[in-house]
Order: structure tokens, then C-alpha cells, then sequence
């Protein structure tokens, strides 16, 4: 897995499984979040992804 990959990823498990109304495993993003970090992400990049993602999604 590529670093935007990983970003891509972690952002978009943030949005699903995130948040104050986590009703599954909270464990799920900050795993998919500790992942992209580890190829070299920052906090900061996932995010920024995370807007992108839910501007594309009329969010």
C-alpha cells in the first residue's frame, strides 16, 4: 500500500467508523490511522483527505 493509499483509506475509515456516534470497533480507524502514519503521514494529511472526501460526497 502507497502512502495515498493508506491516507485514503484512513480517512475514509475515520468518516465511517469515527466521531461521537461510533457505534463499531473504534479500533478500526485509528488502526487504517496508525497504518498511514507509518508510511510516513501526518495528521494533517489525513485530514485534509478527510474534506475532500466529504466535499466529493456533498457532506
Amino acid at each position: 500500500m502507497t502512502k495515498d493509499e493508506a491516507i485514503t483509506r484512513a480517512a475514509r475509515e475515520v468518516l465511517a467508523h469515527g466521531g461521537p456516534a461510533c457505534l463499531t470497533d473504534p479500533h478500526i480507524a485509528l488502526r487504517a490511522m496508525d497504518d498511514a502514519m507509518a508510511l510516513g503521514a501526518t495528521e494533517d494529511d489525513i485530514k485534509a483527505e478527510m474534506r475532500r472526501q466529504r466535499e466529493a460526497s456533498g457532506q
